[in-house]
């Protein structure tokens, strides 16, 4: 069934899954949406702005390595939006690899970034195929900031911020609970140091006169993208969002994990996050309002004599997310990524490549660049 569409969007019935098929239409690229529950993925697909345009099918598929390898066969790009990855990722790429496709998603989870770089970075790299997780606002718009600082020669470490408006779907509520049980780590001087989870960091943003309150987040996928990067020799990362009321339940949130949740076995710890994060979050959010829903990325890139500043502005966080994984799947219909194996966004397509699509959807603004060196 997959001949004829060669786009399979895998976790469909999701917020941001309806996102990718959205943008999937958009470029006019044919998709399979599937999900473990038919129904549930129609119902989310027929409120697609246009969808009566698109050529998509949706397939019920449940969730092991020997249905998803079925469903697969014939295709070439599968979008995951199914998380934890850490969790629900390893039947998937376990089935891209069988069938010969392209993998990418969606992840904030570190921990597994690094489990798919080592796990199957080489197996996909011997095949010529893309494995890349993390393709999402909060990553990627940051790594092109980064990337655009270090066109200027001579910098290498980096300070990423990443801020937006808004409020975390179910699927993000559930990763960020998920990593609460992770270490996290940030780059310095080519090796990976873990972080203090109850750090927060009190930061400067750019375009206002009032300070926000961030967080490690995860440590993000940045340090892992650029660890084999001879560019860059440390990258921290802090991010959240701008309303600080939110971002202090989460300090909350993370002393408590620590103190009662972390002390519990490994599987109920599991069971006792999951609920909390469903009593925070659970339905889907609203549809995103460009003037409400903004989102900034910074970087710092600092080097022995040289400094280099970029900033991004934009909008609707998740709709720049659903548009980087339609092209992300949009070019490698026609063409090898740069990069096969394990690699970020801007490896495997461009930093500015990138930039350009996004700006072409009237989702970001054009870079403030300053360079001192």
């Amino acid at each position: 069934m997959s001949d004829k569409r060669p786009v399979v969007v895998y976790g469909a019935s999701g917020y941001t899954g309806r996102l990718v098929c959205e943008y999937l239409r958009e470029l006019n690229v044919p998709f399979i949406a599937a999900g473990r529950d038919k129904a549930r993925v129609q119902a989310v697909v027929d409120k697609i702005p246009g969808i009566e345009t698109a050529d998509y099918e949706v397939v019920e598929v449940e969730h092991s390595v020997e249905a998803l390898t079925k469903l697969f066969k014939g295709a070439r790009v599968v979008s995951n939006m199914v998380g934890p990855f850490i969790k629900y990722g390893p039947e998937v790429v376990e089935a891209c690899l069988a069938t010969g496709c392209h993998y990418t998603d969606t992840t904030g989870e570190q921990d597994w970034v690094l489990d798919a770089k080592t796990r199957w970075g080489k197996a996909f790299a011997g095949k010529g195929l893309l494995l890349s997780p993390g393709v999402a606002q909060m990553y990627t718009t940051g790594e092109i900031a980064a990337n655009i600082c270090l066109e200027t020669p001579g910098l290498d470490t980096l300070d990423i911020l990443v801020l937006w408006k808004g409020f975390p779907t179910y699927a993000s509520t559930q990763t960020i609970f998920t990593i609460l049980k992770a270490k996290w780590f940030y780059l310095e001087q080519n090796k990976l140091v873990e972080w203090n989870q109850s750090e927060t960091t009190e930061v400067n943003v750019p375009g206002q006169h009032a300070t926000a309150l961030a967080l490690p987040w995860g440590g993000t996928s940045h340090p892992i993208w650029f660890q084999d990067d001879p560019r860059v020799a440390s990258c921290k990362v802090v991010g959240g969002v701008f309303a600080r009321e939110v971002m202090l339940n989460v300090v909350a949130t993370q002393k408590m994990v620590e103190e009662k949740i972390k002390p519990l076995p490994p599987e109920q710890q599991e069971k006792a996050l999951a609920e909390i994060a469903a009593s925070v979050q659970a339905g889907m959010p609203p549809r995103e309002n460009p003037r409400i829903n903004t989102s900034l990325d910074s970087v710092h890139a600092t080097g022995p004599l040289g400094r280099a500043h970029c900033v991004i502005h934009g909008n609707s966080n998740y709709k720049q997310t659903g548009l980087l994984q339609a092209y992300a799947a949009y070019s490698l219909l026609q063409q090898p990524p740069r990069k096969a194996g394990f690699a970020s966004a801007c490896q495997a397509f461009g930093h500015r490549e990138l930039l350009g699509v996004l700006r072409s959807f009237g989702l970001v603004l054009t870079p403030v660049l300053t360079v001192s060196t």
